[in-house]
């Protein structure tokens, strides 16, 4: 008989279209499954990964009260850091002369909010462009870019100090909270610079040096030298 067979071969054919259409949902499903597995992975990996920069950059941004020390004449330290190098410079733009250099160098690890080295005025305030050379270099203070900040002391009256915030490879950001012309009293913030930087503290030639170097200090608390 004429197209005998033909409607049972139609039925195979749906059979065989709909098996195909159920092994590739399955399929799909498996890859879905694998992909969705990857992912929870790969978002507990990223929340991990997270947390970990939050609580590293709490830690970076900390910023204690310091225990600023009474007396006359002193002059405390205006950052967190280790002294790397004492000697004899010329600071020309306020200074303008010879002077005493203090430099700490501050880690990743130490606090990085800077502190007035004494009480007084703000009396000078300038921004220099530069490079982003090692913080450990010593001649990154010259190069780098920084921001040198004059302080008229009121204690005692009118003897000049002045504090230079450095930049370094990784730091790259300074955030000073003073202007020219503003009153600070002895370890008021001055000043951020995020991740490891350097500080110098500019001092006249007859202060009286109280650390040396390789001592840790702490940021508006170690008393760095005596003003006569």
């Amino acid at each position: 008989m004429k197209h005998s067979g033909k409607a049972r071969k139609a039925g195979f054919k749906l059979i065989l279209i709909s098996l195909i259409l159920l092994v590739a949902v399955l399929v799909i499903g498996v890859v879905a499954v694998i992909l969705g597995s990857l992912v929870m992975v790969s978002s507990v990996v990223l929340v991990a990964l997270w947390g970990l920069f939050a609580l590293f950059t709490l830690f970076f941004f900390r910023d204690p009260n310091p225990n600023v020390p009474p007396g006359a004449n002193l002059v405390v330290a205006p950052a967190h850091g280790t002294v790397d190098v004492i000697d004899t410079t010329r600071e020309l733009d306020f200074i303008k002369g010879e002077c005493r250099r203090v430099s700490i160098f501050l880690s990743v690890f130490n606090v990085h909010v800077q502190n007035a080295p004494v009480g007084g005025k703000v009396a000078f305030y300038k921004y220099t462009t530069g490079q982003f050379l090692n913080a450990l270099k010593t001649q990154s203070a010259s190069a780098n870019e920084n921001v040198l900040l004059g302080f008229e002391a009121s204690d005692p009256p009118g003897r000049k100090v002045a504090v230079r915030l450095i930049a370094g490879a990784i730091a790259r950001r300074l955030v000073p909270f003073v202007a020219q012309g503003d009153e600070v009293a002895r370890g008021d913030r001055i000043g951020l610079i995020q991740f490891g930087s350097r500080v110098d503290l500019y001092l006249p030639m007859d202060a009286r040096i109280r650390v040396k170097v390789g001592d840790k200090v702490v940021g508006g608390e170690t008393v760095l030298a005596v003003l006569d």
